[in-house]
């Protein structure tokens, strides 16, 4: 039974590291320059502060993935490592939260606060974030099934080895 549970966070860590590094990679990558009534218009990721800690965020997460794949079996007690992976899983969704009321704005706007959507002048732009966020979210949902599994594995020590 413990070399299934082993087995099952390895993989579930190893996909959240995937996305988390893809969100990463894919928001790193998101810039755009248009011209628009002559006036030049770059859209690039470290020009909005909720996009740049989305992407430290992310980064740490990836980070703090492949230090779990190797160091929880044998450095680090199992009930540290949830509450590593509780606090990753907040950092995300906090991180997710903010790029995603960006995006909003910047694909709908603020009629009251007199600020135009932008994904019209900068749709790579605005489909690279996308991207990001979508994978960004798929590492977040993975994050949470890792925490729910670790708590109820460490309820039931039977599953992990623990005795």
């Amino acid at each position: 039974m413990a070399k299934a549970y082993r087995i099952c966070t390895i993989l579930l860590r190893l996909m959240a590291m995937a996305a988390v590094i893809a969100a990463a990679v894919v928001m790193a990558t998101s810039h755009e320059t248009t011209t628009y009534f002559n006036l030049t218009l770059k859209a690039d990721f470290t020009q909005t502060p909720s996009f740049k800690f989305f992407l430290i965020a992310n980064c740490i997460a990836a980070l703090y993935s492949l230090l779990a794949l190797f160091a929880s079996w044998t450095f680090i007690p199992p009930r540290w490592v949830m509450v590593f992976d509780v606090m990753i899983a907040m950092l995300l969704t906090s991180a997710m939260a903010a790029a995603l009321a960006i995006a909003q704005i910047g694909k709908k706007g603020n009629q009251h606060a007199g600020w135009l959507p932008i994904c019209d002048q900068v749709p790579k732009y605005c489909n690279h974030v996308m991207g990001a966020l979508i994978s960004g979210f798929v590492g977040l949902l993975f994050y949470t099934i890792i925490v729910f599994y670790t708590i109820s594995t460490e309820l039931n020590p039977l599953l992990s080895g623990n005795k």
